[in-house]
């Protein structure tokens, strides 16, 4: 514990560096959603917009499609953002995540889940042709985005109710006894 002269004492975590590091990650972004000047409702629909494309299996797209999709809904844009961003901080997590989806979407439309693919069989050349992509992405994009449902959707309405108590909460003027 080191305390310099007219500044505030700082503390060490005792939790190990990478939860450390998540923890205050999570503890300013919930300050940012807090300070955001906009309605309870909004701040909480555009953080349950972008949970629920944190879910989703469109990885290069997740943040764009939930800042349109929080604008079509006149909702924050920036809750939303914060909101998908999550999803990068919890990075360890979400490959198992991700396969899951996959398999209980394979479950769900009844298919067998695709055979391993090894990128070794596949040559240069063959990235650049849209069958690389019709046999190997496609296939597991649409078990992934249906298994994703079954989660993007519940967490998305939990974090709502749960984002819109906490801002309303966090605004409501404390009485002084």
């Amino acid at each position: 514990m080191s305390q310099n002269q007219g500044t505030e004492p700082s503390y060490e975590s005792r939790l190990p560096k990478p939860l450390a590091r998540m923890k205050a990650w999570l503890v300013a972004h919930h300050m940012t959603l807090m300070a955001i000047a906009d309605t309870p409702h909004s701040i909480a629909l555009g953080s349950a917009i972008g949970i629920f494309f944190g879910f989703t299996p469109l990885y290069p797209l997740k943040t764009l499609l939930s800042i349109a999709v929080a604008w079509v809904f006149r909702c924050n844009k920036i809750a939303a953002a914060v909101a998908v961003t999550l999803h990068d901080v919890m990075i360890w997590a979400m490959p198992a995540v991700y396969v899951a989806e996959y398999q209980f979407g394979c479950w769900i439309l009844n298919r067998p889940a695709a055979q391993r693919v090894h990128l070794r069989q596949f040559r240069l050349h063959d990235y650049v042709h849209w069958h690389v992509f019709s046999r190997v992405i496609w296939p597991t994009f649409w078990p992934a985005f249906i298994g994703s449902l079954f989660l993007a959707v519940p967490s998305s309405i939990f974090i709502y109710f749960l984002m819109r108590l906490l801002i309303s909460r966090a605004r409501t003027p404390q009485k002084i006894q």
